[in-house]
């Protein structure tokens, strides 16, 4: 990696951040990029980045001049796709799209749609422990939100199930910069929207499900036909991809540090704590973007007024100016502050109900599993935007 100094004073680097080498281990190329200033210059894509905690939360915070009204992905095709998106909206018309999606995940309305997670959670655990070895993802991180997700969204129970989640991850590098990835992407991403505009309509969706909620809206005239299909595929992108990403990565971390699965087995009042760390260590969304809507001066050097920045959510969350020893999977820490849920206006509206999911399926492991282990290595598939395993070889006793 070079590093030269452009005339806004931000540190220019050709680190190809997105390439697979990086993205299969990114974690020491942050820290270069945090060590080398509060911004930097991304001249490969033309992008500002900001990698370190305190810069990451303040941008994120600022949506007047951190602005997500031209899409927050890295590439011009995918942000005109996702323009009625509430990702590519800002107050005051952003507000209005959210209530609707806070009214549709409410904890109450969530526990009526999904039913007892716990007892599903603790189901599953049962089967797992009288198979003694299986794939920590495919077995353990994907039942319950495949099985959650699908019936809260209302995704009709037809065949088209079977593709969402290679879809919603194909969507992610669909966000990612112009390239193979994202070229690649772009057969999923169209068959998504086909599949929503065609067989998930309002007459074939699950009765009281989210998507019911959100067409109800658009029948009264609160939200465009067009804005509640790229709701549908916001919340299941992110409800099934992203939340399968935190349950595999913190699985594995249990695997890899047998004394803080001891300590949660014996206070599992540690859960939502240690859920937390597995998401900032591993955060299940590595990136996103905005563009400035005036020159910002960035703790002494300026990002032009604009100016595509990208965030990193995965960097800011192991920086050491703000997590003590950040690389170390402490369930004690308790990271209130991550930002791997966003922050601001734009806080993750799926954030409840992942968490939901994630304490219940730890919480069914910590009433019966003593150790947990990994008997081969976990493997992952590099993706522009999100951060997640493939497989995850696990004994259970």
């Amino acid at each position: 990696m070079t590093t030269t100094e452009t005339s806004t004073s931000a540190f220019e680097t050709d680190i190809d951040l997105f390439s697979d080498e990086v993205l299969l281990d990114p974690f020491p190329h942050y820290k270069a990029l945090r060590d080398a200033g509060p911004v930097v210059y991304l001249s490969k894509y033309d992008l500002y980045g900001l990698f370190r905690y305190d810069q990451v939360r303040w941008a994120l915070d600022n949506w007047e001049i951190f602005s997500s009204a031209q899409g927050p992905a890295l590439n011009p095709i995918a942000n005109d796709a996702w323009k009625d998106s509430i990702l590519a909206m800002d107050p005051p018309k952003h507000r209005h799209i959210r209530k609707v999606f806070d009214d549709a995940l409410r904890p109450k309305f969530i526990r009526q749609v999904a039913g007892d997670i716990e007892q599903q959670a603790e189901d599953l655990v049962e089967r797992l422990l009288e198979r003694g070895e299986f794939d920590g993802v495919t077995d353990f991180a994907r039942t319950l939100p495949v099985n959650i997700v699908m019936d809260l969204v209302g995704f009709p129970r037809d065949e088209g199930r079977d593709k969402i989640l290679d879809w919603a991850v194909n969507s992610f590098n669909f966000a990612g910069p112009l390239g193979q990835r994202q070229t690649d992407s772009l057969p999923a991403a169209q068959a998504q929207l086909e599949y929503l505009i065609t067989n998930a309509r309002p007459e074939n969706l699950l009765p009281d499900s989210f998507g019911k909620v959100v067409y109800d809206a658009a029948a009264r005239g609160e939200i465009t036909e067009n804005e509640a299909v790229t709701m549908m595929i916001g919340y299941a992108n992110a409800g099934l991809d992203t939340t399968i990403n935190a349950v595999g990565s913190t699985l594995m971390l249990f695997a890899q540090n047998p004394d803080q699965w001891e300590a949660v087995r014996q206070d599992p009042k540690l859960i939502p704590s240690a859920f937390l760390e597995g998401i900032r260590l591993e955060s299940p969304a590595q990136f996103f973007s905005r563009v400035t809507t005036r020159d910002v001066d960035v703790d002494g050097t300026v990002i032009p007024k604009g100016a595509r920045v990208v965030h990193s959510y995965g960097s800011a969350n192991r920086d050491e100016r703000h997590y003590p020893d950040p690389d170390r999977f402490d369930v004690r820490r308790n990271p209130v502050d991550t930002v791997a849920f966003d922050i601001g206006v734009h806080t993750c509206p799926g954030r409840t109900l992942a968490s939901m999911e994630g304490h219940a399926l730890f919480g069914a492991l910590a009433k019966r599993v003593t150790t947990i282990e990994l008997t081969g290595e976990p493997t992952l598939t590099p993706n522009s935007i999100t951060r997640g395993l493939d497989s995850l070889p696990i004994r259970i006793r």
